[in-house]
């Protein structure tokens, strides 16, 4: 799948009041590299939020868009 595919599931995913982890994008839209996708979307004007949180004992971020 194509970045600017991906870049739109990941959006509207976002737009919907959902968050997400890297392995949540990975399983859902096929997405290896959630923090470049996160990135383009601050580069269109999206309030992304960065929460670090712990799943199984490691730490990833979890992001969601700012209300």
């Amino acid at each position: 799948m194509k970045p600017e595919s991906q870049n739109a599931l990941i959006k509207g995913w976002l737009l919907n009041g959902y968050s997400i982890t890297p392995m949540e994008a990975l399983n859902m839209f096929g997405c290896f590299r959630l923090s470049a996708r996160i990135a383009n979307l601050r580069d269109e004007g999206f309030a992304v939020v960065t929460d670090m949180v712990t799943i199984n004992d490691k730490r990833v971020a979890r992001y969601y868009l700012s209300r």
